[in-house]
């Protein structure tokens, strides 16, 4: 199993995200993301893979690759489409570094997903200090 990550640009939050890709998917189904290169690991992505989204710098959230298909823009230009399952899974913050594309993530690289119990403790927190706690890596 290989997992990719990406950042996600123009997302405040893990809420933003999923309004984001709820509109997107209503629009266009499936929910996919476009990307212009085709993983040459595809196989292994499929093999139970997942998008890691950095959103402001910190990985912050994951969702299941459900398929890699070849997609067109809307120019008509080639590219590849990341099928994504719908559900958003918190993570473990990690700070990340900005970088272009996607990445390859293995699997013991991985953050860990963010228990049930952590994260109804963690959605009781004020917005603004959950932020800042995020931006922190410190949930």
């Amino acid at each position: 199993m290989l997992n990719l990550t990406k950042l996600a640009v123009g997302v405040r939050d893990i809420d933003h995200l999923r309004t984001l890709q709820a509109e997107r998917a209503e629009r266009l189904p499936p929910l996919r993301h476009r990307t212009r290169s085709f993983p040459r690991r595809h196989r292994e992505v499929l093999d139970g893979g997942s998008m890691y989204w950095v959103i402001n710098g910190s990985m912050l959230v994951r969702q299941r690759i459900v398929d890699l298909i070849e997609d067109r823009r809307d120019d008509g230009s080639t590219c590849a489409g990341i099928v994504l399952d719908p559900v958003l899974v918190p993570l473990e913050g990690r700070p990340t570094k900005p970088f272009q594309g996607w990445r390859y993530l293995s699997a013991s690289d991985a953050p860990r997903d963010l228990t049930a119990h952590a994260a109804r403790g963690v959605d009781r927190l004020p917005p603004v200090l959950r932020q800042q706690l995020r931006e922190l890596c410190l949930i």
